[in-house]
């Protein structure tokens, strides 16, 4: 966290295009030399309910949202179920500038479009805008865009206050503006967008506040993409060319991409009736040779067990997403949270081996995702992509030179046509395609059509031919070659010169805070910040879930007295995990947990290692909880 940053937050209803214009202005920002971070909140409705967008906008490199916000774009919900306070769900017009008043830090700046919102509804609101000297401009937004044709251009309007309030050079909106219009609208959106900037610049006194968005020059070329865009391109550049699915928030956004793209490459993809389907379709196009995918969140994965099963008992690669939210069942849909760790480690039936990764940036979820798919590929196993809402919606500038690299379309271990000439063959003259003893537990695939690569594929315990088999020999001697891929592959991550795990701080700190998943860069934030008042502290972000990197944890919490697990979740699944594989460290390890549908905040992890591990007090409010040490 740093004072001389901008974090813009825009709230409106879900519908009122709010997404859309702080992509936008997020975007240009960054074209201006600035990094950039956002955040998404939404409800789970079509139409209508309060939503905002937080864009965090700093010159140096921002990894997380931030602490509270110091600036209040409030356009009102145009598809307000009920504006009557007696309601429900409230006056709901009004949620966007009501509900947003206690994160917005001291000194910030409040414009509402008071077309649509009359802040005298809020029963205290002068009074908190005198104790927190706030800077407040109402501004009639509505009316505005209804003289120029649209409504929905008062978001265009709110974006030409902001940047004459903040100091935000408009050609930067221009021309981004007139790279993603038609003309048709275009024009009358540049005029909305000048005679608002105009309008502030000649009525307000624009330096009133401190809140001014900070100067920034990027070294090289830089892109906006969330989690979401990095799966899906990181598949495309691996080589997949199939993918089926069910929508379901927030994993509909990886296969929403897909489809848009696969048709220009030559790829497939089939919107199916429902995720069993959807799953089994994927391991059908695997078998046939074509690298496949699938995915879903947490109540859509759970029907996908039988075919994950399928596919690791024929050695089919896949790749499977899952993209977590808040549950069980329903749940909330739009919300955050980490609490399907437990549900896709052990999913499927019997002793199912699998790749779990998890990762916490954008570059990862690329990078980790190509890697998903070169083990599944070559190890014949299924592999599969966690993450949550939050990792999958926000946007955050990454160098565009890190993607800059070969496609792969290679299968893996499969064999020629020449190679099988050689392979061994039962009687019958079928490929013994699950040969007991071979290096590493994998034994190579052919393609169907293959001459020589004829076999059995069933979801029965099987002989190397594919024939059903049910001896205690075979069945000990193929169970056990399966399970010798996750010392193989455990074994080539450990290898691999750059890592899945994420180290940050001091080596010698004297504390850690360990986490996994889409958490990491707050946890790193608020290591920096812990760091800067005093404390001894350092991070770890893991990602490798299956197989666990046992020495690599390991050796982090050997350095360390104690550490402080970070995860959203309530019964703590990633420390659970971590005592799993490493039951005698349950004295060092303290958990640190969020569920109540938010992303941590760096401030909540400063605090909470504070008060729990520094002082030994227990938590207090709704915000986190405080799991101690086993024998504590």
């Amino acid at each position: 966290m740093t004072d001389d940053e901008l974090i813009w937050r825009i709230a409106g209803g879900s519908g009122d295009g709010i997404a859309s214009t702080s992509q936008n202005f997020a975007k240009a920002l960054m074209r201006s030399g600035l990094n950039v971070f956002t955040h998404r909140h939404y409800p789970s409705r079509i139409r209508g309910g309060h939503t905002y967008t937080e864009i965090r906008v700093s010159s140096e490199k921002v990894k997380s949202r931030g602490d509270g916000y110091n600036f209040l774009l409030a356009l009102g919900d145009s598809f307000a179920r009920n504006p009557k306070e007696g309601a429900y769900y409230g006056n709901e017009e009004i949620k966007p500038l009501s509900e947003n008043l206690d994160e917005l830090r001291e000194g910030g700046v409040i414009v509402y479009d008071s077309g649509l919102l009359d802040a005298s509804e809020i029963e205290d609101f002068d009074e908190r805008v005198e104790a927190n000297n706030w800077h407040v401009y109402d501004l009639d937004l509505r009316s505005m865009a209804r003289e120029h044709g649209r409504e929905v251009m008062r978001n265009t309007a709110g974006v030409g206050v902001t940047c004459a309030l903040a100091g935000i050079d408009t050609d930067w909106i221009e021309d981004l503006m007139t790279d993603a219009m038609p003309e048709k609208i275009l024009e009358p959106n540049l005029e909305i967008l000048h005679e608002a900037y105009e309008l502030v610049q000649d009525e307000y006194d624009v330096d009133a506040h401190d809140v001014k968005v900070p100067e920034g020059e990027h070294d090289e070329e830089q892109v906006l993409l969330s989690g979401s865009d990095a799966i899906a391109y990181g598949s495309i550049d691996e080589g997949c060319r199939f993918i089926a699915g069910y929508p379901m928030t927030p994993w509909t956004e990886v296969f929403t991409i897909l489809c848009q793209n696969f048709p220009k490459i030559g790829g497939i993809s089939e919107q199916v009736e429902d995720e069993i389907a959807a799953a089994a379709l994927a391991v059908g196009a695997s078998h046939a040779g074509v690298k496949a995918m699938s995915g879903s969140s947490g109540g859509g994965f759970a029907l996908m067990g039988e075919p994950l099963g399928l596919a690791e008992m024929t050695e089919t690669p896949i790749v499977l997403i899952e993209a977590m939210r808040a549950g069980p069942s329903t749940g909330m849909p739009t919300k955050p949270e980490q609490a399907d760790l437990e549900h896709v480690l052990y999913s499927s039936q019997g002793d199912s081996q699998r790749v779990v990764f998890a990762p916490g940036t954008v570059e990862e979820a690329y990078d980790q995702t190509r890697q998903a798919f070169k083990i599944a590929y070559e190890y014949q196993i299924p592999s599969l992509i966690l993450y949550d809402q939050k990792l999958g919606g926000e946007l955050m500038n990454v160098p565009a030179s890190h993607f800059d690299r070969d496609p792969n379309p290679d299968l893996g271990s499969v064999l020629t046509e020449a190679e099988l000439e050689d392979a061994p063959h039962s009687d019958t003259g079928k490929y013994q395609r699950f040969q007991h003893d071979v290096k590493d537990g994998v034994s190579p695939r052919s393609i169907p059509g293959q001459k020589g690569g004829r076999y059995l594929a069933t979801g029965n315990e099987h002989t190397p031919e594919g024939h059903i088999a049910e001896t205690p020999e075979n069945r000990v001697a193929q169970m056990n070659r399966r399970l010798q891929k996750q010392e193989a592959i455990r074994a080539y991550l450990d290898d691999l010169e750059d890592g899945h795990q994420t180290y940050h701080g001091d080596d010698d700190a004297e504390y850690g805070l360990l986490t996994f998943g889409s958490q990491q860069g707050t946890v790193e934030e608020a290591v920096d910040v812990l760091v800067d008042q005093g404390y001894s502290v350092k991070s770890l972000g893991v990602s490798d879930m299956m197989p666990y990197p046992v020495e690599e944890v390991t050796e982090f919490l050997e350095s360390v007295d104690e550490a402080l697990v970070i995860e959203m979740n309530a019964s703590a699944q990633f420390r659970g995990l971590t005592q799993k594989e490493l039951g005698r460290y349950g004295e060092k390890l303290s958990s640190l947990l969020k569920y109540n549908g938010n992303p941590f905040e760096p401030a909540d992890i400063v605090e909470g290692f504070k008060t729990t591990i520094i002082k030994g007090d227990d938590l207090q409010g709704l915000e986190t909880k405080f799991v101690p040490a086993a024998g504590d």
